[in-house]
């Protein structure tokens, strides 16, 4: 089944003359009848009752000339949405790791829905390897992560630094040097989070250890910190999320860099117009490359 068949069929429905029909197609009265048939032969019915005058639509017709109207609506929608000034639509699959998820993503992704309503967002989290690999299979739109992705097929935009605070319960006394660490229990995200190798790389710069306690959850973080149990090292943004919480704090330590975040996309994945517009909120909001 075709496309041209089925707007030949709807043609020939319409004017109820196969004649006419060719005059307003452009075509051969003989290649839409061949075509008709093709597609009656295919569907297994009966289009059209032949009569000595013409054409007389059948039950059948009548019934396929809906669905005919309805794809070629559709594909009329199609074009139209793909035009360089159309607004942007279809499902926008986008990745990001737990702290942007949870501490910058929220505002935009609200500014980018009143902006985009046509838009059907998808977001998942994850570590920033299943989140390359995503993106590098097409899975993903695009995500943003924590550290460059070097993948030849990425492209890989700086967007914001993330600054990191050490949070610990509202008790706790407060250190900005190596101090922090003494009698302490930390708890971070498992090996390979890039925070987290913020924190042993200051560690190890500063010739202390402490005993890191892995926990993949942000919120079960906090309430372990809360609690009094330990201390963590956690982006400002995430801070500002939780806090409300009560009875934790927070604090920098000297000498510890922000670490940059980004957003990655497929170099290969070609025009796509939802993840176009988010890509241009990022940088009117969080670009600071």
């Amino acid at each position: 089944m075709e496309l041209s068949q089925i707007k030949m069929f709807k043609v020939v429905a319409e004017q109820g003359s196969i004649a006419r029909a060719s005059e307003l197609l452009h075509c051969v009265p003989s290649n839409i009848t061949n075509r008709i048939k093709l597609l009656e032969s295919e569907l297994e019915v009966e289009l059209f009752i032949r009569t000595g005058r013409g054409l007389v639509i059948s039950a059948s017709g009548a019934i396929f000339l809906g669905y005919a109207n309805d794809i070629l609506a559709m594909c009329d929608e199609a074009r139209r949405a793909l035009q360089p000034d159309s607004p942007p639509s279809g499902v926008l699959k986008l990745g990001a790791i737990e702290s942007s998820a949870t501490g910058r993503l929220p505002a935009l992704l609200s500014k980018y829905n009143a902006g985009c309503p046509a838009v059907r967002m998808q977001l998942s989290t994850g570590t920033w390897p299943e989140l390359v690999t995503q993106v590098v299979d097409h899975r993903l739109d695009g995500a943003i992560i924590a550290c460059r992705a070097e993948q030849a097929d990425l492209e890989c935009m700086e967007i914001y630094q993330e600054a990191l605070v050490v949070i610990a319960s509202a008790a706790a006394e407060s250190s900005t040097g190596p101090a922090v660490t003494q009698g302490q229990t930390w708890f971070m995200w498992p090996a390979g989070c890039p925070y987290r190798q913020a924190l042993e790389h200051w560690m190890h710069q500063n010739a202390v250890s402490a005993p890191i306690t892995d926990i993949a959850s942000y919120g079960t973080i906090l309430g372990c910190v809360a609690a009094g149990a330990g201390m963590s090292l956690v982006p400002a943004g995430v801070f500002e999320q939780f806090k409300g919480i009560g009875n934790i704090r927070a604090h920098a330590l000297d000498g510890l860099a922000p670490v940059q975040n980004y957003f990655i996309s497929n170099r290969k994945s070609g025009v796509h117009r939802a993840r176009d517009a988010f890509v241009q909120l990022i940088k009117e909001q969080l670009h600071h490359g």
